[in-house]
């Protein structure tokens, strides 16, 4: 993120000057020209396999049910992230230097929250979903259908969509020197306006939705940890409580290494920007936040484990086709095999009724 003005000579140089609001501060940004281009290389690569892959097999499993919508959903919208990711590798590998246009840089910049928001929403909407399963299991399965689960699907893209609306007209380019930099806030003059709608946005999308999953996981763990009269312990731990736990595990982990560090990081900066704070305690902000922001994309990553290990006959479907795959392999393999002479008994019958069957054609 550049939210800078440099001085005249310090274009291609290994730190950035920054004015902010009246007071001059130099920023070292050099290691975010080898971390962020290799960081997003690695998400791109990764994520893209395994969220066209997990596309794939969900578009595979027809019927869905409710948990299996909202997972479709959010492999989609990781996937549409990462494919905005060459882009912002091309930025920070040539130096901060923008060359798609103003229109592209408002579209990435969208991308990135848009995934972001709708990633902790739908996550809220499988954790309220598997809450409803474990905690109340006869209301889940009257009450919630595969359509209520595309209709809040549905909701959830027009709700994120609206409140990142205002961060299409906020996100602007700028020229420095020879470079056309891409902001993923706003110009200088509107900062203390975007930290103002970004704080909204960041409570109604992160902190209310991480409030509800907290609460939801709380009452799951009360619930799977109270014994169930009249069934043995072998019999409480049904395949249903494992994949709860293991999907209370991986969404914890999503919001412990990509979701929360990433706010906090990101609210630390702008207020320190705000307040204009030492500039020697900003340097040390602006590089925390840099380095959470490549976390922040991690989640397109981590995502897939979660249908892996959490998703409603995910696994059997993938194995299924891979088992499926191997089978037809293995039975094209012997026809080969058996089309070939194994000795020379063999080369020697088959080149006499090649000659034969020739022969016979010729007549």
């Amino acid at each position: 993120m550049e939210t800078i003005i440099s001085s005249p000579a310090s274009h291609n140089q290994s730190s950035v000057f920054t004015t902010i609001f009246n007071s001059s501060c130099r920023f070292d940004e050099e290691f975010k020209y080898i971390l962020l281009p290799v960081s997003y290389s690695l998400v791109f690569v990764v994520g893209f396999v395994l969220n066209a892959t997990a596309l794939w097999v969900f578009l595979q499993m027809r019927p869905w049910n409710p948990s299996t919508v909202f997972m479709f959903h959010l492999a989609l919208s990781d996937f549409l992230y990462v494919l905005s990711l060459p882009t912002l590798i091309y930025y920070y590998a040539n130096r901060s230097h923008w060359p798609f246009g103003v229109v592209t840089c408002k579209i990435v910049r969208f991308l990135f929250y848009a995934n972001l928001y709708c990633s902790i929403l739908l996550l809220t909407c499988i954790s309220v979903h598997r809450y409803l399963g474990i905690c109340h299991p006869i209301k889940a399965l009257t009450l919630v259908k595969s359509r209520h689960a595309h209709l809040v699907c549905g909701m959830v893209w027009v709700m994120v969509s609206m409140c990142l609306v205002p961060n299409l007209i906020f996100v602007t380019t700028s020229r420095r020197d020879n470079d056309t930099l891409c902001h993923d806030t706003t110009s200088q003059g509107a900062f203390e306006e975007y930290v103002d709608y970004s704080s909204v946005v960041m409570v109604l999308l992160f902190g209310i939705p991480f409030l509800v999953i907290m609460v939801c996981y709380c009452l799951m763990a009360r619930a799977l940890c109270r014994p169930r009269q009249g069934l043995s312990s072998s019999q409480q731990g049904t395949a249903t409580s494992q994949k709860s736990i293991k999907l209370i595990i991986v969404v914890l982990v999503v919001f412990a290494v990509s979701f929360v560090p990433f706010h906090i990081t990101r609210t630390l900066y702008y207020t320190s920007r705000v307040l204009n704070l030492d500039c020697k305690f900003l340097n040390i902000v602006n590089f925390t936040y840099k380095i959470t922001r490549p976390l922040a994309s991690i989640n397109s990553c981590i995502d897939p484990i979660l249908y892996f290990m959490a998703g409603d006959h995910y696994r059997s479907k993938m194995m299924s086709v891979l088992r499926a795959r191997r089978q037809t392999t293995s039975s094209q393999t012997p026809e080969r095999s058996q089309t070939r002479p194994k000795n020379h008994h063999d080369i020697a019958l088959a080149y006499k009724n090649t000659a034969l069957k020739a022969s016979e054609d010729s007549e």
